[in-house]
């Protein structure tokens, strides 16, 4: 007897699942080498960008949206926590033979991570999918600046960064700040930087890991005010639910 999946899910859904699979393994990896894990977290934000291609061109199936967020999950918000959380506490020499106050703010601050992602995540299945903008940081944004900033070479030099951009997202993620969603063309450049990134992370002295830094930050800090088209901009209505 064939799997009740057969025949049910697409090639767009096998690519989410894969995604999942993709946030799982960089969890058990970041405790044994935190570089491998942040490619593949950058490898499962290429397979995020991946599905939705995939859905438009072959058609998506019902159970698409909700493997998109539960994927979403496992690679952007549970796998950079646990990065952070492997970065912050080596860099601090947090050690795990007892409870300490080190140990629970950082064990604290990763958690709150994960919660408002998830709580990011449930908003935007809910509320943005049919928009040209959504509200708050992208989980997948969020976690390719920690995925970047680590392979970059900052986080391991400074933890006490990491924790603080860690909690900063915490807020971010749920905030009501609009972001637009990227032209074509755009993504398809931020795609090339991410791949690149991923691939071949130390050429040339770290430059794509630095330029798929500059490029994340650059659209979460400028993006809300100068990347929008005229027609798709948000009414005030919109983002603060007033009439």
């Amino acid at each position: 007897m064939l799997p009740r999946f057969v025949g049910r899910l697409g090639v767009a859904d096998a690519v989410t699942i894969a995604n999942a699979t993709l946030g799982f393994v960089a969890i058990v990896v970041a405790f044994v080498d935190i570089d491998l894990a942040a490619r593949l977290i950058l490898l499962a934000a290429i397979a995020d960008g991946l599905d939705g291609l995939l859905a438009r061109r072959y058609g998506g199936t019902p159970a698409g949206p909700y493997l998109d967020s539960l994927a979403d999950v496992a690679s952007f918000a549970i796998a950079p926590a646990v990065l952070a959380f492997v970065v912050v506490s080596e860099g601090l020499g947090v050690g795990f033979d007892a409870v300490t106050a080190d140990l629970l703010i950082v064990t604290a601050i990763c958690g709150l991570f994960v919660a408002m992602a998830v709580t990011r995540l449930g908003l935007y299945t809910a509320y943005d999918t049919t928009g040209s903008y959504t509200e708050g940081v992208q989980t997948t944004l969020a976690a390719t600046i920690i995925g970047a900033a680590i392979l970059a070479g900052h986080p391991v030099d400074d933890p006490l960064l990491v924790l603080g951009v860690t909690a900063a997202f915490s807020y971010l993620m749920v905030s009501r700040i609009p972001y637009p969603d990227l032209l074509a063309r755009d993504a398809a450049i931020m795609g090339v930087v991410h791949a690149l990134a991923m691939l071949i992370p130390n050429f040339a002295g770290r430059t794509f890991p630095y330029a798929l830094l500059t490029l994340g930050i650059a659209y979460m800090t400028l993006s809300p005010w100068f990347y929008w088209r005229p027609e798709s901009r948000p009414s005030e209505t919109d983002v603060h639910g007033n009439a």
